[in-house]
């Protein structure tokens, strides 16, 4: 059998924790920081769990982190 392909702009922006969630970083911070409350930008830093509908497509992407 041949290996399943990984999406490669899925393995670039998104990981796979221990526990299987899958972890990528906040929407909302590419650009326009002034007009952002500092408590947003504050919120916003590093990274965290995507929501199960979303974590369930992305895990389809990356075949192989499950």
């Amino acid at each position: 059998m041949p290996k399943m392909k990984t999406k490669s702009s899925a393995k670039k922006r998104f990981k796979v924790s221990a526990t299987g969630k899958v972890m990528g970083g906040q929407a909302g911070k590419q650009h326009g920081m002034i007009k952002r409350t500092n408590k947003f930008l504050r919120n916003a830093r590093g990274t965290s769990a995507l929501s199960a509908p979303d974590a369930k497509i992305i895990k389809g992407f990356m075949p192989y982190d499950r």
